[in-house]
């Protein structure tokens, strides 16, 4: 089984490809688009030249890796997307062949852990309107793809995988909810820019507090981004 798990940046992202790559039985692929994405925009993303040289850059041939032989041939295959890497001449065709995820936070929330990474995120950084396309194009399919909504996974995570492993097809394993600190050994380069919460961690962290405020100049981004959330949220588990 192939999992694709669609989220935005600062999104519990990286902690769940730990849960799945924790498990033993399944290989983990992270953000496999990405050296392709910023060589097709030119963005200077931070470690951008690291990113450009330890990936392919082209992404017909990312896409025929993701189809192709699992790593160490494992049962079950999770691959961490981020859904504003599929920006036009990425291909969509291989996403038919696997099961497709789509892990939701609330804008706020991404938006205020994302500027502290990045100054000023636009909505196209963020990912909301892509995810929210990918999400239709998958059930244009006539798939029905799962939503999770992170929120719920640190209130209760055992509780949560396990559902969202059923809603797959997935056994679940206790070995979801534990790591080990300092990383995963297929992390992206761009770990050690990115990861340094999760690394420090051996968990889901706990229950959200409440929502952070929103700075005034990144409200029109809030506003904008919170449409694609609700569309999402009315669909999770």
């Amino acid at each position: 089984m192939r999992i694709a798990m669609w989220s935005g940046p600062r999104n519990l992202s990286t902690a769940m490809m730990y849960a799945f790559g924790n498990r033993g039985d399944c290989a983990v692929a992270d953000e496999p688009f990405y050296a392709a994405y910023l060589a097709m925009t030119g963005l200077d993303h931070p470690m951008r030249a690291e990113i450009l040289d330890s990936q392919s850059q082209d992404p017909e041939t990312v896409a025929e890796a993701l189809l192709g032989p699992v790593p160490e041939a494992k049962p079950f295959f999770y691959q961490k997307h981020m859904t504003h890497h599929m920006i036009p001449g990425v291909p969509r065709d291989w996403m038919r062949d696997v099961t497709n995820v789509f892990l939701i936070r609330h804008p706020a929330r991404v938006i205020a852990s994302y500027a502290v990474k990045r100054e000023n995120p636009a909505l196209e950084d963020i990912g909301f309107r892509q995810q929210a396309e990918l999400f239709d194009l998958v059930r244009s399919w006539g798939q029905t793809p799962v939503v999770v909504d992170s929120h719920d996974v640190r209130e209760d995570p055992a509780a949560k995988l396990e559902q969202l492993c059923e809603a797959i097809g997935m056994p679940f394993s206790p070995r979801m909810l534990i790591w080990p600190k300092g990383g995963h050994k297929d992390d992206g380069v761009w770990a050690a820019h990115w990861y340094g919460a999760v690394w420090s961690s051996t968990g889901f962290a706990g229950a959200e507090g409440p929502l952070p405020e929103v700075p005034d100049e990144l409200q029109p981004v809030l506003e904008a981004a919170m449409p694609y959330y609700e569309q999402m949220r009315a669909a999770k588990i």
